[in-house]
């Protein structure tokens, strides 16, 4: 029987077969996927076959898993050559982001972009907290808004409080699989709180559902919309960084960069002081934002290739 992983908590997965049921599954014997080294072989949103154990407690046993259509993933907080995957099989992702109590750095919104474009995932800015915006966040929002709309993002201003937009934000997520992500404090647990009035998004301890001890990690977990659809709350991916990008590969992931790179006079450019650089010239020109050039340039100089080697 075919089922979806809603909940992973180390050795111990919660899914929801084709039945319907949701059931405690784990891997039968030592399960790897072939030239993938991961902490977590499988993940939330993995499709997988089980085959349901005899008894009253509804476990089962994962036999194999589907082939992936995409995935996130982000170094092992525990081995640095080793991936972690967030979530898997993922229509679109969405960003909230807040300009003030806490502000959300571009750097690290460019970050979640091009870890988006790596593995194929559209993405979605959600600027939140817009009750509390005065003149000058208004300006900034102003100016990002038509940053990243001017490169083919979608942008909402959204506010929890007054329920801006978030009528708009909830019918996004109809029909789709959705992995909801930013950092503490920015409001993302408010609005799930508001499409589950009735969920207490407290971690569900693994001993409740599966007879095992508690886990101290807070992971990923699926939840079905009433409306249609799915949604991923990602707690983790504030800790997120690039892993299997080379410094020649990085611009490939920046939209504005990547329509121009073939027009640069050497193949290998990577925009920095290379002579004949479509990318610099398109900087120098306005074409693309210096931010953005920038963030590239702090993302470049991050990348340690020896890691991967």
């Amino acid at each position: 029987m075919k089922a979806t992983v809603y909940k992973s908590t180390g050795s111990w997965y919660q899914v929801k077969a084709d039945d319907g049921r949701f059931y405690a599954a784990r891997i039968k014997g030592v399960f790897k996927i072939e030239g993938f080294t991961s902490t977590n072989p499988i993940a939330v949103g993995d499709v997988v076959n089980i085959s349901i154990e005899p008894g009253p407690e509804q476990h089962a046993v994962i036999e194999a898993i589907e082939p992936r259509h995409n995935y996130v993933i982000r170094q092992s907080p525990h081995h640095r050559k080793h991936h972690h995957i967030i979530a898997a099989n993922i229509d679109q992702s969405i960003l909230f982001i807040t300009l003030k109590q806490p502000r959300t750095s571009q750097g690290f919104i460019d970050r979640f972009l091009v870890a988006c474009e790596m593995y194929h995932v559209p993405a979605i800015l959600v600027f939140n907290k817009a009750d509390i915006y005065r003149e000058k966040e208004m300006q900034q929002y102003e100016q990002l808004h038509d940053l990243y709309t001017q490169i083919g993002y979608r942008v909402l201003l959204c506010s929890m409080v007054t329920q801006q937009n978030i009528a708009e934000l909830k019918a996004l997520l109809q029909q789709k699989i959705s992995l909801i992500s930013g950092h503490s404090g920015v409001g993302k647990s408010t609005f799930i709180q508001q499409l589950f009035p009735d969920l207490s998004l407290k971690t569900l301890a693994v001993s409740e559902w599966s007879g095992k001890g508690m886990h101290s990690t807070t992971f990923a977990e699926m939840f079905d919309l009433p409306d249609g659809g799915k949604m991923i709350d990602t707690p983790g991916i504030r800790e997120l960084a690039l892993v299997d990008v080379t410094k020649q590969e990085l611009s490939h992931y920046f939209p504005e960069m990547r329509e121009r790179i073939t027009q640069c006079q050497f193949n290998n450019c990577l925009h920095m002081y290379e002579p004949g650089c479509a990318v610099k010239q398109a900087v120098d020109a306005g074409e693309i934002a210096e931010e953005r050039y920038f963030s590239y340039l702090k993302l470049l100089e991050a990348i340690d290739e020896s890691t991967w080697a």
